[in-house]
């Protein structure tokens, strides 16, 4: 793993140390690792590699509370100069089932942050203000080595 070349840049790039070394949270370069990736079954994949390699490699990371999930929309509903972001199906419907029966609107599926414009990957991702961020936390670190066994395929 710490032969990857990906990997010895992110560890240095974090502020991480060499394999071995201590944790020492006051070496981090960042404070809130934030990893944004799609909103689409190829983001999510992509972030269960990384929350793998920081839960097996780096946990000190969850437990100095370092780790978030950026939460990218799925969906931008637009009716009239009226636009709404849509983070799941479930949202999308919710949206959608308040509109009148001959409501005329349009519905964007993203298929991911490069097809956002600027504007729209800074109001929904990227802003501090507007922006959803879910901090990781292990609580049960049995069970979370598990889930992380099973997604990576070794159960």
């Amino acid at each position: 793993m710490y032969k990857n070349e990906e990997i010895q840049n992110l560890i240095l790039g974090l502020g991480l140390g060499v394999k071995g070394e201590e944790f020492m949270k006051e070496n981090l370069r960042y404070h809130k690792i934030i990893i944004l990736t799609d909103a689409d079954v190829d983001g999510a994949h992509i972030r269960t590699l990384l929350l793998t390699f920081f839960f097996r490699y780096q946990r000190a990371l969850f437990d100095a509370g370092c780790i978030y999930v950026g939460v990218p929309p799925l969906f931008k509903v637009e009716r009239g100069k009226h636009a709404q972001y849509c983070y799941d199906d479930a949202d999308l419907k919710k949206i959608t089932a308040n509109f009148p029966a001959n409501a005329s609107y349009t519905i964007q599926r993203f298929k991911g942050l490069g097809e956002m414009m600027p504007e729209q990957l800074w109001e929904t991702t990227m802003n501090p203000e507007t922006r959803i961020l879910k901090q990781l936390v292990v609580e049960d670190i049995a069970e979370a080595n598990m889930t992380f066994s099973s997604l990576m395929g070794l159960v």
